[in-house]
């Protein structure tokens, strides 16, 4: 303000007219108006909180504003109900690992470290640079509760405080994640030891401590801002639920209940159905007791919480994804670079700023999660994101950029490979062994479901978007991961 009145006596100096300079000092008076009760500065502006819930291998029919018609969800639905709900939003890829990288790093799977499940995990800065740390150096206090996204199967608890979380809770190894009774959770670098667990059963269940944690982390930190990744294990198998929640669905299902048999790496679940119904329907629960504890607090108009799947609907554990349509209209699920596998439901809730009721049909994935949570904490932007900010989707206001494309690669199956562009699909099979991998081609605006493969009808489509495939992919440091052409010996002239 003092440069302002020392600009405003040059001009005065200068000669202007005293109509002009009459203007000139009634402007200033207005700004400094308006920049004592917080409108004329950025900094002065509270920065929103914001929650990232991820569910585990939830399926894109498993909700009720998703079509469930069997397993309620009567708290996602009122989120639903009074936030927007996102159609046509996309994982990072078809299982867990490369999923979350791609959602913390902005960038699809062809451009990212960890591109499938395993032992692999994010490297230290710069490399692997992922959204939270941008958030942290604009002012926000970061945590990760639940299952970390940084890795696999590691045990490396260091890793989420050198990656930018300043608080973690939970699992970092993704296959002790299948577990609901863990002999230990990892609260920062020290363990919490659950003695009198073991694995199937126990008197600690992860899925409650979780929730706890987060319950006290939005207490602890109710003076803001913060982000706080919530992630999570449910509803993957093993299949796991506390018998009150099991209670609720017997009358429903009327299941028969199995033999016993011995556990394998999974849990042995004696009524399948019944217990994954019972598991997202706890999760649910969990989703209510955040909305709550944000009322409570005074905190939910100045919080965004945003609820997705890390891929599409399993089949583990003794569940089977059509017991319940986990896949909605959608083709296939985990595992599948069909529509079931990466579609996935998302809703964004936030009073008073996301339009209550509303639904979009916009084109997102998870890349766009850096961007779009950058934006609106003030952060830096992300230079190498292949993600587009969904900022004017969710405020309504200013025109919202649009993905020419999206792609995903993943390696399991002989390896697959997809890209989207507007309402054509293709999805290439065998793409790990062969250099001339098999071809499909879907117009989901006419086969949702995928089941006309239309590449013999439109050749020069299918060339135009495999080559686009090559030039969104660059060649992974790892041979696992690389395309057939990539690793094998070159034919001889």
């Amino acid at each position: 303000m003092n440069l302002w009145f020392r600009e405003v006596r040059h001009l005065t100096k200068l000669g202007m007219s005293k109509e002009f300079m009459k203007l000139v000092w009634m402007a200033g008076f207005v700004f400094l108006a308006f920049s004592s009760f917080g409108w004329g500065s950025e900094k002065d502006q509270k920065k929103p909180n914001v929650i990232y819930i991820l569910a585990d291998d939830l399926g894109y029919g498993d909700l009720g504003c998703y079509g469930q018609k069997v397993i309620q969800t009567p708290n996602i639905d009122k989120m639903a109900v009074e936030g927007m709900v996102f159609s046509q939003h996309y994982s990072g890829s078809t299982v867990c690992g490369p999923s979350r990288s791609c959602m913390l790093q902005g960038k699809h799977s062809g451009n990212t470290y960890v591109r499938g499940n395993g032992y692999l995990q994010m490297r230290l800065d710069p490399q692997d640079q992922i959204f939270p740390s941008a958030l942290q150096k604009a002012g926000y206090h970061t945590a990760l509760i639940g299952k970390s996204g940084l890795g696999c199967n590691t045990d490396d608890a260091l890793l989420l405080k050198k990656k930018g979380f300043d608080y973690f809770f939970g699992f970092t190894s993704h296959t002790a994640a299948h577990w609901y009774y863990p002999p230990y959770l990892w609260r920062n670098t020290q363990r919490v030891q659950y003695p009198n667990n073991t694995q199937h059963a126990g008197d600690q269940y992860s899925s409650e401590n979780v929730i706890h944690e987060a319950l006290q982390y939005l207490e602890r930190q109710k003076d803001g801002p913060f982000f706080l990744h919530l992630a999570f294990q449910l509803p993957h198998a093993s299949l796991r639920a506390k018998e009150e929640w099991k209670a609720k669905y017997r009358p429903i299902l009327k299941e028969k209940v199995l033999d016993s048999k011995e556990h394998q790496h999974y849990s042995w679940e004696r009524e399948p159905k019944t217990t994954y119904a019972a598991m997202v329907s706890y999760m649910d629960h969990n989703v209510g007791l955040i909305l709550k504890k944000l009322d409570e607090l005074g905190l939910a108009e100045n919080t965004l919480v945003m609820f997705a799947s890390d891929n599409g609907a399993m089949q583990e554990g003794g569940h089977r994804r059509d017991s319940f349509h986990s896949s909605g209209e959608l083709r296939g699920g985990k595992r599948d670079l069909y529509e079931g596998g990466v579609r996935v439901p998302m809703i964004a809730w936030w009073p008073g700023k996301i339009k209550a009721g509303s639904s979009t049909d916009h084109v997102s994935a998870f890349w766009d999660i850096s961007p779009t949570l950058r934006e609106l904490a003030g952060a830096e932007p992300q230079l190498d994101t292949d993600g587009i900010s969904i900022v004017p989707t969710l405020l309504g206001r200013g025109k919202q950029a649009q993905h020419k494309n999206l792609y995903w690669e993943f390696y399991e199956g002989k390896g697959k490979r997809a890209i989207r562009q507007g309402k054509w699909k293709l999805v290439c099979l065998n793409t790990n062994t062969q250099r001339k991998p098999k071809m499909e081609l879907y117009d989901l605006d006419n086969d949702l479901s995928e089941t006309k493969d239309l590449s013999k009808k439109y050749p020069e489509l299918v060339a135009e978007l495999y080559k686009q495939m090559d030039e969104l992919h660059t060649m992974s440091e790892h041979k696992k991961f690389r395309l057939a052409a990539e690793v094998l010996e070159q034919p001889k002239k």
